[in-house]
């Protein structure tokens, strides 16, 4: 089974799909796409213009992962739904905290 995440020397890089304009806000947990990846399913009540939804992942993920939403950036896929998201912090314990979400 594949990995919604990637591990980096400070941190890891995080694979979403987030869906926008949402009933409310929800990690839904990993995702396996067709091709073999793996994401990890947020939807988020936030409107997609001008950066509202993708802070409100990045909150989510926040707060789930128990690091500051400063510890969180998007890498990849500023307007896409499909988003890489660089988490710093120690591996260790994000790859935990994804372990207890998912």
């Amino acid at each position: 089974m594949a990995l919604c995440y990637r591990l980096s020397p400070t941190g890891l890089s995080l694979f979403v799909r987030a869906t926008p304009n949402s009933g409310r806000d929800v990690i839904e947990g990993v995702q396996q796409r067709d091709d073999g990846s793996a994401v990890l399913r947020v939807r988020v009540k936030a409107v997609p213009d001008k950066g509202r939804a993708n802070a409100a992942v990045i909150a989510l993920l926040a707060r789930a992962l128990g690091v500051p939403r400063s510890a969180i950036s998007v890498s990849h896929g500023e307007t896409a739904r499909l988003k890489t998201l660089s988490v710093l912090g120690d591996s260790t314990a994000l790859v935990a905290a994804l372990e207890t979400i998912s």
